[in-house]
């Protein structure tokens, strides 16, 4: 195992690396980096496994014969350098063609999860000018109610329409990749906040070279594992680091089309010998909640584990040591970035429970008050990106959408957290969820990790609600374990719970127990929604009062 600091000293030079990475970028192709680099061995691509739990096995070969064969289709319907093309897919070998075939021709990939409705999937389109949309049977109805929707390719497809298969079977087998620079952009990404529609960003050929790096240093791929990314490629993280960074390297990727359940989870590590796994805690969580059922037919198996999306709670590293007998690291990254900040599997140094760990070598990433001005450790602030001693750091800003996330040379994540004396540092909350009560600044994510670690908890979200008294009164909504029932006695045992893990001023005065909580399609937790909501019930308790 490498370590840390050695390999972080490789760029201390921030211009002098960066030079030398755009000597490497001057001509690139996403296709050939992901694809045609690796053809000639016979190296295994990619492992699809439908729902029925049958699989299909495809080669760097194979791929690249069928990405170069639509990307002929895609050229006839006028795709050029730079164009969008849009993909509306389950996680299928159609998928991973379409990606590779748009990235052949120098074009630009733009991803559309399954589970978006009809306007989102249009706000998306409308945005990206997208000249061609790749979708399947299941998902073809969506865009009967896009308006300005354009051409559609599909998997059984309808008559009169492109059929994918047909088109690919009749297309030639040769066509030479786009060579583009290293700024030029291979995918149109879409990031929302907790208000307004949600904003494309274009991400540049050269950061296939940070997907490498958290690939390498961070997820730990070795040659001999056996990969599985639980993300699916319609959001950041899957795209990112189940599609381009593994397939950058040489690696295989896995894709599991069907739902994510317990059964199939452990089927697969079993079946296919799994032993290094990415997903998010809210898949964790969901694996712990079944126990012995899920961890004793794969106890052993997982050589790491890996978790992004949200803060990883420290009662999920415990249950994955204790029932796994495997190191499970938390991961911190934003859609804008790819992952930053990470406890690193391939690297050497310290980790503690509830760090979100140290930058990724390339990175240089501090802690910033409201002023602008660098904190030391042990004083909350906002997580930032020192762009000028960052080399391998690629946003740029937002697709003709206008930002104040950049001050000076830094990039403001929005994140609050905090600066440990070793150099790692930990997640506190986003910036409009940390709770100011009685005069104490609170991070939810602390007050939700201690509400799980008691066996009725499957999950808890924790919010500050407005309180003339102290500004704001901690309330968390508790998803309770099966068979549990939510009671006073309960309320009070949780509260007392907290106050023993914490501090007298953490505890959620108010608790209220549901069935589920709000998240996002992939799967991060929404606070805000609860926020708004309970500010809601407040407002209209008070008009009802003056009225009264």
């Amino acid at each position: 195992m490498r370590n840390y600091a050695e390999a972080a000293r490789a760029f201390d030079h921030a211009q002098a690396a960066a030079d030398a990475l755009q000597g490497d970028l001057s001509a690139l192709n996403a296709c050939v980096e992901c694809c045609d680099r690796h053809v000639g061995s016979d190296k295994l691509a990619l492992l699809w496994v439908n729902r029925d739990g049958e699989s299909q096995p495809f080669t760097f070969d194979t791929l690249c014969e069928q990405a170069a064969r639509f990307a002929n289709v895609l050229k006839a319907q006028g795709v050029k350098a730079g164009d969008r093309v849009a993909g509306l897919m389950p996680r299928t070998p159609q998928l991973l063609v379409t990606i590779l075939a748009t990235w052949r021709l120098g074009a630009v990939y733009q991803p559309l999860f399954t589970a978006f409705g009809p306007k989102a999937i249009e706000h998306r389109l409308e945005q990206s000018g997208a000249k061609v949309v790749v979708t399947d049977s299941q998902n073809r109805a969506k865009l009967d109610e896009v308006h300005g929707c354009p051409t559609i390719i599909s998997v059984h497809a309808r008559a009169g329409e492109l059929d994918f298969q047909q088109s690919l079977d009749g297309a030639a087998e040769h066509c030479p990749p786009v060579m583009r620079t290293g700024d030029d952009p291979f995918l149109l990404m879409f990031t929302s906040g907790t208000t307004g529609p949600a904003k494309p960003l274009e991400v540049p050929l050269r950061a296939i070279v940070a997907f490498q790096g958290y690939m390498r240093d961070a997820i730990d791929l070795r040659p001999k594992d056996n990969f599985w990314n639980l993300a699916d490629p319609g959001w950041a993280y899957g795209l990112y680091y189940a599609v381009t960074g593994p397939l950058a390297l040489g690696h295989a990727t896995t894709f599991y089309d069907g739902p994510f359940s317990v059964e199939s989870c452990a089927r697969i590590i079993d079946k296919f010998g799994i032993t290094n796994l990415a997903g998010s805690p809210t898949a964790y969580r969901l694996l712990i909640a079944a126990g012995s059922e899920f961890s004793a037919p794969i106890k052993g198996r997982l050589r790491v584990v890996s978790s992004a999306g949200e803060p990883l709670n420290p009662e999920v590293i415990r249950w994955f040591a204790d029932e796994l007998g495997v190191t499970i690291h938390d991961h911190y990254g934003q859609t804008e970035l790819g992952m930053v900040l990470c406890n690193h599997h391939g690297l050497e140094h310290p980790v503690h429970l509830g760090s979100a760990g140290f930058a990724i070598p390339g990175h240089r990433i501090v802690v910033l008050d409201e002023q602008g001005a660098e904190l030391p450790p042990g004083q909350p602030g906002i997580l930032a990106v020192d762009r000028e001693q960052s080399p391998l750091c690629w946003f740029g800003g937002y697709h003709g959408v206008p930002t104040k996330a950049f001050v000076g040379k830094y990039y403001l994540s929005g994140d609050t957290v905090e600066l440990n004396a070793d150099g790692s540092i930990s997640f506190v909350g986003r910036s409009d969820d940390v709770i100011t009560t009685s005069g104490y600044r609170v991070g939810p994510f602390d007050v939700e990790s201690a509400l799980i670690e008691h066996p009725a908890v499957v999950e808890a979200a924790v919010v500050g609600k407005p309180d003339p008294e102290r500004t704001e009164l901690i309330k968390a909504f508790v998803v309770l374990a099966k068979g549990v029932e939510g009671t006073p006695e309960l309320e009070e045992t949780l509260r007392q719970h907290v106050r023993k893990r914490l501090y007298a001023h953490a505890y959620p005065r108010e608790i209220e127990f549901v069935s589920e909580l709000p998240k996002t399609p992939s799967g991060k937790l929404q606070r805000f929604i609860l926020r708004n909501q309970e500010i809601a019930k407040q407002q209209a308790q008070l008009a009802a009062h003056a009225s009264a």
